[in-house]
């Protein structure tokens, strides 16, 4: 029998009941959930187990991969640079990367980048998990790729592209890696665990992520990818589609047969993946957050003006059919506007969640703040563990 543990503010109980059954109903193994709101930790738990083979327990400190939710950890790292004057969202990426410009991307703005609306939802280069950390090798490859689309008319998730072309943009302007930044600028300050690139004293912390399982109850799935009904049957008919932009944009790179378990490998952690990489605990990401939920500053540390985040308050970004995800889908500068109730109620909430369940999320209207990661992924687009959370978490405000 699971012991939840931790502790949540009078009120806000219904999240402690939405964790609990997350294990008793929704195969959840471990996990942890974290919430910050008008300057105070209303929720704080942690359960399960973070290997099932040793019976590791989950505990307050356990770290789990975080998959896309990386990439608002990047975006957060380019707003920091905006926000200090090196970088301007509105001028050509290639005045700061002037190989970029190459294949027709002259005109490509900042901000369509980060938006996923410069036609670079795929890289068709093939490049080795490990290229894809190495600037020497993903540079030039990012550099070459031709949009598969008009840039800027309309907008294509880059699962991958997206972070490590924000990645070498930021290496370019900065001078240092975005791991580097984030663990320097942003984590240490905030004495928050989140990690692009692991320090390799932390990896006894780790959870081991279990991918989603796929067996006789996914046939049930056959209707709905015939008929694209859903938004998991529309997805899984185009990944079964070698030409389609969906197959394409998540085929590089290739993982081997260990597919996913690669992302269990130390070696893999100490690499700054960008698209993926990201370790973190619920707190190290309700941390983060809480500062963007509270005009740039948490517990005293600024990272950025009050009027840098009005601008992520409203979709820059918005299409009714994403081309890649086959679903609504709305961004901010790097950052996820999905559809409204989905996440939150609240238009004003940004944040972004990762394959298989993980989220961090600000909302400055309320001045809320979550985090929640896991260690057994959810095969549907939007984890129902991590919805009920939300939802729970929202009905106490």
């Amino acid at each position: 029998m699971f012991t939840v543990h931790g502790s949540v503010k009078s009120g806000f109980e219904p999240v402690e009941a939405a964790f609990r059954e997350n294990f008793e109903r929704r195969g959840e193994v471990g996990a942890s959930a974290c919430a910050w709101f008008e300057g105070e930790k209303v929720v704080d738990l942690w359960g399960g187990i973070a290997d099932l083979e040793s019976g590791r327990p989950w505990n307050e400190d356990t770290l789990a991969i975080t998959f896309s939710t990386t990439k608002g950890l990047v975006a957060l790292c380019l707003l920091m640079l905006a926000d200090r004057g090196k970088l301007d969202y509105n001028r050509p990426v290639a005045d700061y990367w002037p190989e970029f410009g190459a294949h027709g991307k002259r005109t490509i703005t900042v901000r369509d980048l980060v938006n996923h609306r410069a036609g670079l939802a795929v890289v068709g280069e093939p490049l080795s998990l490990e290229d894809w950390c190495r600037a020497e090798r993903v540079g030039p490859a990012l550099a070459r790729q031709r949009p598969a689309w008009k840039p800027g008319s309309d907008q294509g998730y880059g699962p991958v592209s997206a972070g490590a072309y924000a990645a070498e943009l930021f290496r370019r302007i900065a001078g240092c890696s975005v791991g580097r930044f984030l663990s320097e600028e942003v984590a240490r300050p905030l004495a928050a665990d989140a990690f692009i690139g692991l320090p390799a004293e932390l990896e006894p912390r780790v959870a081991t992520t279990y991918p989603a399982k796929f067996g006789m109850r996914q046939l049930g799935l056959i209707p709905e990818i015939l008929t694209g009904r859903t938004v998991e049957g529309r997805i899984l008919r185009a990944l079964l589609d070698r030409r389609s932009l969906t197959r394409r944009a998540f085929a590089n790179p290739r993982l081997g047969r260990r597919g996913l378990q690669r992302f269990n490998d130390p070696d893999v952690h100490a690499l700054e993946v960008p698209w993926a990489g990201g370790i973190a605990s619920a707190r190290g990401l309700a941390e983060v957050y809480a500062a963007l939920a509270h005009g740039g500053t948490h517990r005293g540390v600024s990272l950025c003006s009050a009027e840098s985040i009005d601008a992520l308050l409203t979709r820059q970004s918005w299409s009714d059919r994403d081309r890649v995800m086959q679903k609504p889908l709305g961004f901010s500068q790097g950052f996820l506007k999905d559809e409204l109730h989905v996440f939150a109620p609240s238009s004003e909430a940004f944040g972004h969640p990762g394959m298989g369940g993980a989220l961090g999320l600000a909302d400055p209207s309320r001045k809320l703040s979550f985090g929640y990661v896991m260690n057994q992924m959810d095969r549907r687009v939007r984890s129902p563990r991590c919805l009920a959370l939300c939802h729970a978490l929202y009905g106490c405000i």
